[in-house]
Parts: C-alpha cells; structure tokens; sequence
C-alpha cells in the first residue's frame, strides 16, 4: 500500500498590489515536489499597499498581526511575511522584532508556527552563503534601496554595488518580465562579490532568471523569494533542495 504523502500548508502575508509572491513560491514548493514526497498547498492574507513609500510601507506593516492571526486560524504550518523592504525600511534589525511579535500571535491563537519574513530569510540565506559582499538589483527608488543597503550592512554583508529600477508603483513592478533581471545585472559590478542578489525584492519577477544568470556569471545568484522558500523549509525542518532554483537551493546549505 502506497503511504499517503505528507501534505504541509504555507501561510503568506502578502501586500494587497503584490501579483508575485503567490506565483513563484509555490513554484518554487512544486519544483520541489518533483523530486521529494512533501506536497504543499498555499494561504494567503493581504496587507493594504499601492505605492512603495515609506509612508505606505509603515500603515501596512501595522496590519501584519490581523494577517498572521488569520492565518493562523487556518493552521499553517509555516508563515512567510512577504515583502522585505516594509521589513527593512521600519529600523535595522526590525526583521526579528517582527517575527517574534507575529509568532506570537499564533501562539496566542492556539495555532503556533514558525515566522519567516522575506527581509530576515535575505539576510539569513546569505550568511548561509558565506557571502561577505555582495552586489544587489532592486525595483526601488534609491532612497528605499538605501535602506535596504544598510539593513543588509548592518547584518555583517557588505554591498559593493547596487542598481535602483526607481519603480514606485507595485503593481508596475509585479508587471516586469521575468526575464528582465538577466540583462538589468549586467549594469551591476560583480567583481570581487561573493553573491549576486538578482531581486531584493518578492514583487519584482526573477525566477526564471537565476539559473542563467548563476551560470553566466559562476556566482550563487539568489533573490528574496528564494531566500524566503529556503528559510521556510529549514523552518520546516526539510531538505532545502529545488532544482533550477540557484545556489542556495541547491540542497548543500
């Protein structure tokens, strides 16, 4: 008799103008599910957003909690919070802050799991790395690309280079081609980086860039969603392996 596959539910805060994270990380849990028993379904909970301001980042953040109190009422057994720079643009290291507070809030509903932000996973996927200097791709203005810079200095990663797309609108930065960030990159100076980070950010598709691009340049290349999908499955405590999916999801880290 066949046994039944274990069936694990990923639970997502996500920005109520984002079109992409509900797309590439259950592509990423499907990718998996060709090579290991695990299947997965997918719960989502959204957050007011339209414009990537500062103002908009911080009225959004505030309504993580309802997200991950719902979420939890579905019995989640991981939850992502699904955008890095309203992370990063609340205060250096916030992204702890914000994963013990909505922990919290599903112990408190009876329905505790484990808490990843995109922001945390970034920083965390590239300890796992050993990355010391990197270079990074962003949609933001450069005003928010500063703080994302200096989250990520802050946490011991220099950044030797970084490109703003200067995108303010979400919905336009969801709409990119996917295929976008493997001629953008060439405008980045990789030299000497130990890491390329392609996207810094979950709304702006790359997916079906990383591999090439890892290939091209004989970086790890990685991107907030892989971050994000690796950092959900240690959290799960599974093997961190999807194919085609860049170095950090190669199942050595």
């Amino acid at each position: 008799m066949t046994q039944t596959a274990r069936t694990l539910r990923i639970g997502q805060i996500v920005p109520s103008s984002n079109t992409t994270m509900e797309t590439e990380i259950p592509a990423l849990f499907r990718a998996r599910e060709t090579i290991a028993p695990e299947r997965f379904t997918f719960h989502s909970s959204r957050m007011r957003m339209k414009q990537v301001t500062a103002e908009e980042l911080a009225s959004m953040d505030r309504e993580s909690d309802r997200c991950a109190l719902e979420l939890s009422d579905a019995r989640v057994d991981v939850l992502g919070y699904a955008c890095l720079v309203a992370i990063m643009s609340q205060g250096l290291g916030y992204h702890r802050v914000s994963q013990e507070r909505l922990h919290q809030a599903t112990v408190a509903n009876g329905a505790p799991a484990p808490v990843v932000s995109s922001a945390g996973a970034l920083v965390e996927g590239l300890h796992a790395l050993g990355a010391r200097k990197v270079a990074i791709l962003t949609p933001y203005m450069k005003p928010l690309t500063r703080r994302v810079v200096d989250y990520i200095e802050h946490e011991g990663i220099a950044v030797h280079d970084s490109l703003s797309l200067e995108i303010a609108d979400n919905l336009e930065v969801g709409s990119q081609d996917p295929l976008a960030p493997a001629t953008h990159v060439e405008r980045l100076d990789t030299r000497g980086v130990d890491a390329v980070v392609l996207s810094a950010c979950v709304q702006m598709p790359s997916l079906a860039s990383v591999q090439q691009v890892q290939d091209r340049l004989g970086l790890p290349v990685v991107t907030a969603a892989i971050a994000t999908v690796y950092r959900m499955l240690k959290a799960l405590e599974l093997d961190t392996r999807v194919p085609e999916a860049g170095a950090l999801l190669s199942g050595r880290y």
